[in-house]
């Protein structure tokens, strides 16, 4: 469906368009499926947390990325619908500093190296939605006039030597998003400089001193550098104005880095709500469970793409509801890649496919694929309808009843899926000398000489590819040589 402009007002435009979309997801705010946000003319803005580039990123980010690349995709291919899709990098924090001490770098240089090797491992996995970076760095105007904002409006205090800090009795609506209270928080802190001189147990930082030896900027708030929380209003508010469509991110940023950024916008703005709709992906979890950094149980994307293709690192990511947690082990990523495998050899069958035959009920796999996705963006059991499409479509094949009209049907919603979820391996071609000796062994193979075709196999492994054995002829693979 193409977006185009209706005559009358935006707001009736983004009604109609809403209504004819139908899909309901999840809001954090509410606790409750909720239609999408009606867009207006100019579509729906989307802003979700990025990185802070001290490290390779862990697969637990990864996945919470991967999630969003495929629902913006999903809404632009599938429904046509417009999505400026924004995110922060945060180049400037205490975690950058430290670490870039320990490296004896300077943290800016230190930060960018590390932005570079995180666009360069999502493009690796095929992220590429996303139509904004704005690092916290570029930012510092907009960040200072939100905090002499708050300041004016008696919501910020100054602390002398340390900084200046968000009031938090002075916005009594805190915790309404993750329906927790500063009491009830045993990491009311967490990200947040604690100081003996606070008001309030969770008051949180907006503005913090320099050290000596440490980056600053020269502003009217003094020499220092921004707190967590502010970046991510300072650069929305830019981008969005004060009030906007959907935020997302991982659950572990509900309390307390998204309870402090509606309490500074809407502060500011005096505006309400200052998110309509907030999207919170669940954690990656093991054996010791939830994956995260500061426990040192995390696996990173760079690691999980040396092991498996990025078809299969993003098989497993949306083989999950993306609000439930999602289990690491190998043998997940084994079978997701094995799902990617069955997927490529179907499409390949189906691209053999000559028959005339009776017509087959695609369509009822098809829809309910589609349906899934339409209910809070339920990818694993759109997943299994698309499998038990591959399941039944492979009886008809082998009992040659499938029609080319239908296999044709099918290969273009296989696309179609594969445009939004990048599920299907990249193909390489095989180089002259190793099709030379498949074809040599499929030769031997068809004479009964099995020894012949077992030496011609290794050999072709010794090669750095893979001869499997398909339906409708032999499948030749690449090597993951970390595999």
């Amino acid at each position: 469906m193409a977006v185009r402009a209706l005559s009358g007002s935006g707001a009736l435009y983004g009604v109609s368009f809403a209504n004819k979309i139908g899909m309901r997801l999840y809001n954090t705010l509410t606790g409750k499926k909720e239609n999408l946000p009606a867009p207006d003319v100019k579509g729906l803005n989307l802003f979700v947390c990025g990185p802070t580039v001290y490290d390779h990123i862990h697969i637990g980010n990864a996945r919470t990325f991967t999630v969003f690349d495929a629902l913006v995709k999903y809404l632009r291919k599938r429904h046509g619908l417009k999505i400026f899709y924004l995110q922060n990098i945060t180049d400037i924090d205490d975690k950058i500093i430290t670490r870039a001490k320990e490296k004896g770098e300077n943290p800016l240089e230190f930060a960018q190296k590390f932005e570079k090797i995180f666009l360069e491992e999502i493009k690796a996995l095929g992220i590429d939605s996303v139509d904004k970076y704005a690092r916290a760095s570029e930012h510092i105007p907009e960040i200072v006039n939100q905090i002499k904002t708050l300041i004016r409006k008696g919501h910020a205090y100054l602390i002398k030597g340390d900084g200046y800090y968000f009031d938090l009795k002075t916005f009594p609506e805190y915790g309404k998003l993750s329906k927790r209270t500063v009491a009830m928080a045993e990491d009311g802190v967490s990200r947040i400089d604690d100081s003996p001189h606070k008001r309030n147990r969770g008051d949180f930082n907006l503005w913090k001193f320099s050290k000596p030896d440490e980056p600053f900027w020269d502003t009217e708030l003094g020499q220092g550098r921004p707190g967590w929380h502010i970046e991510d209003t300072a650069i929305t508010e830019k981008y969005f104005g004060p009030k906007y469509d959907l935020h997302g991110a991982g659950q572990d940023l509900i309390f307390p880095h998204h309870e402090a950024e509606i309490a500074q916008m809407e502060s500011i703005s005096g505006l309400k709500p200052f998110v309509k709709h907030w999207l919170h992906a669940g954690f990656i979890i093991n054996k010791s469970g939830k994956m995260s950094k500061s426990k040192g149980n995390f696996i990173t994307l760079r690691a999980a793409l040396d092991e498996y293709p990025p078809a299969a690192v993003r098989f497993y990511f949306l083989s999950a509801h993306y609000r439930s947690p999602l289990e690491y082990d190998e043998r997940s990523l084994s079978q997701a890649q094995s799902a990617v495998n069955r997927l490529a050899d179907f499409m390949g069958r189906l691209k053999d496919v000559s028959a005339t035959a009776a017509p087959f009920p695609a369509d009822d796999f098809i829809n309910g694929f589609w349906k899934h996705l339409m209910d809070d963006f339920n990818t694993p059991l759109a997943l299994a309808d698309l499998f038990e499409l591959i399941k039944e479509s492979n009886k008809f094949i082998d009992s040659h009843n499938l029609s080319k009209k239908d296999a044709q049907k099918i290969i273009d919603f296989v696309t179609e899926v594969n445009d939004i979820f990048n599920i299907l391996p990249q193909e390489e071609t095989a180089p002259a000398e190793i099709m030379a000796l498949a074809a040599d062994r499929e030769k031997a193979r068809t004479m009964g000489d099995f020894a012949a075709a077992d030496k011609l196999r290794e050999e072709i492994k010794k090669c750095g590819w893979e001869v499997d054995d398909t339906p409708t002829g032999p499948r030749i693979t690449k090597i993951n040589p970390k595999s």
